[in-house]
């Protein structure tokens, strides 16, 4: 299991409690399904529906964090890292190994507090997904989909190394389409086996 280690110093140079970061369990489920509802419902507009967004979204993230969390995420292919501070969640990203043939690990979600970006919290969390997954299939590479409307994002990811490679519609959440605002789109970003991410 990966050990709590620190933040770089330009993190914690940025103000407030130094950020640690370390594996997800289970007692993080709430915290993480609280994130997660709060950051689509901040970036994911124009993308989910309104409906969604401001109602069943808590619930149905609750519902899917108490699942993924309840056991041990690496023995059934998953690993979830979270980033706190004085018991503050400020971020977490959740990696499923084994996703693609071609393309390898998916990391599939990745979420930082609003007031806490900017820090470099996002990219230590990518580090830790690409090193997890380095050290548990060497061979594979990374990969994850991210909104084509979320320029910011894009941006980020391709800071770090990552390609855009193809485009999609965005899957509904639950398999509800009526979860969607519409048809929003979304973009594949790929670091093969021994990018840069991986040896951060």
């Amino acid at each position: 299991m990966t050990p709590s280690v620190p933040a770089s110093a330009a993190s914690a140079a940025a103000g407030g409690p130094e950020p640690h970061f370390r594996p997800a369990g289970a007692a993080d489920a709430p915290a993480v399904a609280a994130l997660h509802a709060a950051s689509w419902r901040r970036h994911y507009r124009g993308a989910l529906s309104d409906a969604y967004l401001d109602g069943d979204v808590v619930t149905d993230r609750e519902a899917v964090w108490a699942g993924r969390l309840a056991d041990a995420d690496a023995a059934k292919g998953r690993l979830t890292y979270v980033c706190e501070a004085d018991g503050a969640l400020l971020g977490f990203v959740h990696t499923v190994l084994h996703e693609h043939p071609r393309w390898g690990a998916l990391v599939d979600n990745l979420h930082v507090a609003y007031g806490s970006q900017r820090r470099g919290i996002g990219a230590r969390l990518m580090r830790l997904a690409a090193r997890g997954v380095a050290e548990r299939t060497p061979r594979a590479g990374l990969h994850l989909w991210v909104l084509e409307q979320n320029s910011r994002a894009q941006a980020f990811y391709a800071a770090l190394g990552g390609s855009r490679t193809e485009r999609a519609l965005v899957p509904p959440p639950g398999g509800d389409p009526a979860r969607l605002a519409g048809s929003p789109a979304c973009l594949r970003y790929v670091w093969p086996a021994g990018a840069g991410l991986f040896r951060g």
